[in-house]
């Protein structure tokens, strides 16, 4: 007799909870107000603790900007990080010398491996205005072979990304767009080479679900039992899943090795999906460095204390791109790509 696939639900934390191989996940949801001359909010900034601004004053966080909402340069080494921005612009700036402006449905992901220093700022573009901003980051972490390999810079334009619609008996559909991993069917995007999502075998798949009122779509079983997987119901009103009720602000934990029928209530939801093998090895972590163990953690410390892993090379800890600049990535080859 095969099991109830539903395994634990519990309600949304901040950050969001994660399994092996993921360790951190955060949904960034800013209604940033029109921007002023330096692309910052067109707004007083009395009262916000500048730096270390997470409060969500006013429907938005400065985060550890000061000018510019976003995250000025820090580093990291050992993991990945996957940023999904579903509304607004990321200006990412790195220490391996690439620069990007993306969003509204553009994916970047970059393998830290031994280290690399890097920014990503929201810049409010619009005067005449609002700015919103959505997006997901997402930490996946990285077997002990590739913790120390180069570091690998990689955009997924919103274009480029596989996007299947599933249209159940009634007519109602559910929106799928696969950033990782084949679930759909459908072709799907190549990971950087050092990613743990690169192994077949680890069975990775990153998915956003937009689900229509009423709508009924299954979550076909992964690989194997192995597999872990959550669903994070992070907006809606209430669905089913193996006909088990769900509210919003909810993480799922399901089996691997059991589809799962989802059935939306009367509004429109939206879910996010991790799926991965576990890695299965020691973690020791500190703020922005994972390693396998305590003294490789010293070792991070050494290190970008007398490397800063390649230096920072843009002058300022927070650069912004020209208000009227596109969507582009520049790598640190040189190679160009405009959108």
């Amino acid at each position: 007799m095969p099991q109830f696939p539903i395994l634990k639900i519990q309600a949304l934390s901040f950050p969001w909870q994660t399994i092996d191989p993921f360790l951190f996940c955060v949904h960034h949801n800013d209604a940033y107000p029109p921007g002023n001359e330096q692309q910052g909010p067109q707004a007083s900034l009395a009262g916000r603790n500048l730096g270390q601004d997470f409060t969500g004053k006013d429907g938005w966080s400065m985060y550890h900007g000061e000018t510019v909402p976003g995250f000025p340069s820090h580093p990291h080494r050992g993991f990945e990080t996957v940023t999904i921005v579903r509304e607004g612009r990321i200006d990412h700036s790195d220490s391996g010398g690439a620069t990007a402006r993306f969003g509204d449905g553009d994916v970047q992901w970059l393998t830290a491996g031994k280290g690399i220093v890097h920014c990503e700022m929201f810049p409010l573009r619009h005067q005449d205005q609002a700015n919103p901003t959505e997006l997901f980051q997402i930490w996946l972490n990285l077997p002990a072979k590739s913790k120390m390999a180069e570091p690998h810079f990689t955009m997924f334009w919103s274009e480029d990304i596989p996007r299947h619609v599933a249209t159940d008996a009634d007519g109602n559909s559910t929106h799928i767009a696969c950033i990782a991993g084949t679930l759909t069917g459908d072709a799907c995007l190549v990971p950087p080479p050092n990613s743990w999502a690169s192994q077949r075998d680890a069975d990775v798949a990153i998915l956003t679900l937009k689900m229509a009122p009423g709508a009924r779509w299954t979550l076909p079983a992964a690989l194997s039992a192995q597999t872990r997987r959550q669903l994070y119901f992070f907006n809606g009103s209430m669905l089913t899943m193996a006909a088990q009720a769900v509210a919003p602000g909810s993480v799922v934990e399901v089996a691997g090795d059991q589809a799962v029928e989802l059935v939306n209530g009367a509004q429109e939801s939206e879910l996010l999906l991790l799926q991965g093998r576990p890695i299965g090895e020691p973690v020791a972590q500190y703020g922005p460095f994972v390693m396998n163990t305590q003294a490789e953690i010293q070792q991070a410390f050494g290190d970008y204390r007398r490397t800063e892993f390649g230096g920072w090379p843009w002058g300022v800890i927070d650069p912004v791109h020209p208000r009227d600049k596109g969507r582009f990535a520049l790598h640190p080859c040189g190679r160009l790509e405009e959108r």
